[in-house]
């Protein structure tokens, strides 16, 4: 009697995906440890303190991923929900006195074994997942009730709401341009998105209005040089740094801003380190990559829509309006086309929660072309999900 051998399925992957996404990571981490050597000097006494960190909360990614790509995309949207209230919760446990961590006047970070967890990055993972489940689920009510809208933006108000009590509006835009860009892709009408997007558009007014800080902000993006020393030096420093990339850049770790001069320069503006050491070839590379990266993601979501897999297709849009979105407010804050905020490079920018977080939202798009890639395979079903 001949033994039974059960059929496994390869795990097909996408060597677009991978390529851009290696070379992400391989930039962003020479560009942290160009950015951040004399930082840690000058804080630890040791110059790859940061680069070694980085090293493992990249090495913590991909071992997260691993565990995100070998779960089945149906477990996924079973457990959407529960989530999203689980990110709820993690949201109202940052603000607790003691156990939130504070860092340049912002609790958005939770201490997990000496590793920040920054809790809106979490949460912008499990919005994604969220929500596809929930257009999944209520296509017809999305798309011919507005009811069918307001329902899931109800939730994400309240995400919003403890976003802005850390502070962190960044996040709060980020999460709801993730809600509407995929209610839009499901078949949302036009004249009732266009409504929501006005509402969203002058309450933020009104935040920024009646807020301080915000404001300031706001006013210092317009004229940078109006106070080149105190508001609008962070900006101004980014604009030297592409100022003196010109071409080909300064040579990688040669350049001067983020000596001290451009804030936050392994983080928030190593964009602009990008600019001043590699120059404009350096910064059209790695626009480039973005703009392949959200291309590659809208089209493993067609295809997946091709093949009824509606969820799975929901979650590579809302992923690819996440990255590109994230990666364009990023970019233009760096290039003074948009006011600060806070929000780092995808991929690239320092950071524990950050980086982690991302390498799980892109292991979840691996698991999506895998899933779709077996279909089209013609692969047993049983096989899919083993």
């Amino acid at each position: 009697m001949k033994p039974m051998h059960r059929r496994v399925s390869r795990f097909h992957f996408d060597p677009v995906l991978f390529s851009v996404t290696i070379s992400l990571l391989l930039i962003g981490y020479v560009m942290v440890a160009s950015a951040s050597l004399h930082l840690g000097i000058k804080l630890t006494g040791d110059g790859f303190y940061y680069p070694v960190r980085q090293l493992m909360h990249i090495g913590l990614g991909l071992i997260f991923g691993g565990g995100v790509v070998s779960v089945p995309m149906r477990v996924w949207e079973e457990y959407g929900p529960r989530l999203f209230i689980a990110g709820l919760l993690l949201l109202i446990i940052v603000l607790i006195p003691g156990l939130g961590v504070k860092v340049n006047g912002s609790v958005r970070w939770l201490s997990l074994g000496g590793v920040r967890i920054q809790v809106s990055e979490v949460v912008k993972f499990f919005s994604v997942i969220y929500m596809a489940g929930y257009v999944n689920r209520h296509q017809q009510s999305v798309q011919n009730s507005a009811f069918g809208l307001l329902k899931p933006l109800g939730l994400f108000s309240v995400a919003s709401l403890l976003l802005l009590l850390e502070p962190d509006f960044g996040s709060a835009v980020v999460i709801l341009m993730i809600a509407m860009g995929i209610m839009f892709l499901a078949g949302a009408r036009l004249s009732q998105f266009i409504v929501l997007l006005l509402i969203i558009g002058v309450l933020a007014m009104l935040l920024v209005y009646f807020s301080p800080y915000r404001l300031v902000r706001v006013t210092s993006f317009m004229d940078p040089w109006a106070d080149p020393l105190k508001t609008g030096f962070q900006l101004v420093q980014a604009l030297i740094s592409f100022g003196r990339g010109e071409w080909l850049g300064v040579g990688l770790g040669s350049g001067i801003q983020k000596l001290f001069y451009l804030p936050e320069a392994h983080t928030d503006f190593l964009f602009s380190v990008v600019a001043e050491e590699l120059g404009l070839v350096g910064v059209v590379t790695v626009i480039g990559l973005f703009t392949l990266l959200v291309w590659r993601t809208f089209a493993i979501a067609a295809a997946a829509e091709k093949v009824g897999q509606r969820f799975s297709a929901f979650i590579a849009y809302g992923l690819g309006i996440w990255f590109g979105f994230q990666a364009f407010v990023n970019m233009g804050v760096n290039m003074g086309i948009l006011p600060t905020k806070g929000l780092t490079l995808p991929l690239m920018s320092y950071g524990g929660g950050s980086m982690m977080i991302m390498c799980c939202a892109v292991a979840l798009l691996f698991r999506v072309q895998n899933e779709v890639a077996e279909i089209n395979a013609g692969i047993p079903k049983r096989n899919r999900h083993g």
